[in-house]
Order: structure tokens, then C-alpha cells, then sequence
């Protein structure tokens, strides 16, 4: 009977659901959407079609009252960021994108369900691929701040919990996925997660700055790395593998890049630097909560 020793959950705790734009909402060229890199994968046979997917875009009103009727009090998605600035340059933001979240914010709230919106989940706009690489360029940092200042000014009495990038560790195995990058060169891996990092705490400084009572979190792909016997060598490999995992989380809920990481840069050739201005954004702009997937 050991859930009778068990202490209840706090009454404040969050139960819910999690999905992303391109997994759940269809439309995916419609209604001024742009396309993202998953609109262009290659995807194995058999995968679900991302023009329909479960067609979240005209069926929200029927899945939000079913996570009502589940108890959940929380529903975590993705704004996708190609149907807000559909080439991801724009200067101003497209008005049936900003819509479609308004009424799914509103149908949240009518049954007491709080939003926790995923600002990047593997929905880079291709626009930003196709003009300078997407992340591995840093000027896609301020397009990102542009589209996160347009949608926190927006959503600011509808929305108080916020993910940055999704899975942010990804980009280590799946550059094109988490940033739009077509190789796993060791050097644009490190160019571009630097530039994703940066604009993670640029987004917790944006959102703090447009309501004091945002939270926002990071969020990883995280997952226990067990040594194969208790040899020194396994135990080290093991705590080296799970670096790779605790990396981007000790960066943005610390604010500096570990030792351990530049030590590694430098080993493997890769150039690496941050100016006194990148330091104290880093510093600054640190999470407010840590999340991630298992």
C-alpha cells in the first residue's frame, strides 16, 4: 500500500498534456503560414501528414474540452513561429496566425487550463535557412526576439509560463530539427547553440520586461546515462555523456558556459568566443524554472 505513505501532490500542482504545433495542428500552409524545416523533411513512410496531422487547426474547441473532461489544469504547445512571421524576417507579424492562438488561449482559460507555450519546437522558419543559414547566422537572434516580443506583448494576460527552445540539446544529433541546419559540423553546432542560447536568455529578459509575473523555463531532452560496470573509465565516459545533456541547462538556469564545455571546444578545434556584452546577457537571463522531456 505504499501510496498510502506517500504525501498528496500540492493542490497547485500541474497535470496536463503536451504536444507541438507541427505534430498536432495541420494547416500547415494555410492561412499566411510559411513553412518551417519540418514542412520540408524528409520523413519515413507511413509518418503523419503534416498538412493534416490531427487537425488540431479546426479541431481545438473538441480536444481542449476533452483535456477538460481528463482533469488536466495545463496544456503545453508550440506557437509555431513560421505561421506568426512566415519567412521569419518580417517586420510585422501575420495577423490570422496571432488569431488562431488568441482563441486557443481563450478556449484554455474557459475550462481553467493554463497555457505553457513553447516558443521554438523544431519550427525554424525555412525563410531563415534559405537566407543565411538560419541559426548558424547571428541575426537570426533578433528575428526570434522579434517574434517573441510580438507574441508576449500579445498574449501577456492570457499566457504566464514560457519555454524557450524546446529539446535545446538536440541540435548536438539533429542540427536540421532543432535549428535548421543541413550538417553536424562540430563548429556550426557551437556557432549556432550560441546563438540559440543567447536568444533564450534575451527571451527571458523580453518577457520579464513586458510582465514581471512571467515564468520562463528552458527545456531539455534529458535522459540517465548509466556507466556499463564501475571501471573508472565508465564512470568518466558516463559523466562525460551526460554533460553533453546538462550543458545548455547549466548555461541557461547558471548564466555562464562551463569549464568543461570550453575545454572541450578547445580540444576539438572548434573557435570559440564571448564578448562582455554576450557574458552579462548569458548572466541575465537566466530560466525561471528547468523542464524537460524523459
Amino acid at each position: 500500500m505504499l501510496h498510502k505513505k506517500l504525501k498528496p501532490f500540492p493542490k497547485d500542482f500541474l497535470w496536463g498534456a503536451s504536444t507541438s504545433a507541427y505534430q498536432v495542428e495541420g494547416a500547415n500552409l494555410s492561412h499566411g503560414k510559411g513553412p518551417s524545416v519540418q514542412d520540408v523533411k524528409k520523413v519515413p513512410e507511413g509518418t503523419s501528414d503534416l498538412t493534416v496531422c490531427a487537425d488540431f487547426y479546426h479541431r481545438y474547441k473538441e480536444d481542449i474540452a476533452l483535456m477538460a473532461e481528463m482533469g488536466f489544469n495545463v496544456f503545453r504547445f508550440s506557437i509555431c513561429w513560421s505561421r506568426i512571421y512566415p519567412l521569419g524576417d518580417e517586420e510585422t507579424p501575420n495577423e490570422e496566425g496571432l488569431k488562431f492562438y488568441d482563441q486557443i488561449f481563450d478556449e484554455c482559460l474557459k475550462y481553467g487550463i493554463k497555457p505553457l507555450v513553447t516558443l521554438s519546437h523544431y519550427e525554424t522558419p525555412v525563410g531563415l535557412v534559405n537566407k543565411w543559414g538560419s541559426w548558424s547566422d547571428s541575426r537570426t537572434i533578433d528575428c526570434f526576439l522579434r517574434y517573441v516580443k510580438s507574441v508576449g506583448e500579445r498574449y501577456k494576460d492570457k499566457v504566464e509560463y514560457w519555454l524557450t527552445f524546446n529539446e535545446i540539446n538536440c541540435i548536438d544529433f539533429s542540427g536540421w530539427v532543432a535549428a535548421g541546419i543541413p550538417n553536424q559540423n562540430p563548429q556550426t553546432i557551437a556557432d549556432a547553440a550560441k546563438n540559440q542560447l543567447i536568444a533564450s536568455a534575451k527571451s527571458v529578459i523580453t518577457l520579464h520586461n513586458i510582465n514581471p509575473n512571467n515564468k520562463v523555463g528552458n527545456m531539455i531532452g534529458y535522459g540517465i546515462k548509466y556507466p556499463n560496470t564501475c571501471h573508472p573509465n565508465d564512470i568518466l565516459k558516463t559523466w562525460e555523456e551526460a554533460n553533453e545533456d546538462y550543458f545548455y541547462c547549466d548555461v541557461q538556469a547558471r548564466g555562464y558556459y562551463p569549464r568543461y564545455k570550453l575545454k572541450e571546444y578547445e580540444r576539438n578545434g572548434v573557435v570559440f568566443s564571448l564578448n562582455d556584452k554576450e557574458k552579462e546577457i548569458l548572466k541575465s537571463g537566466t530560466v525561471d524554472f528547468i523542464s524537460f522531456s524523459y
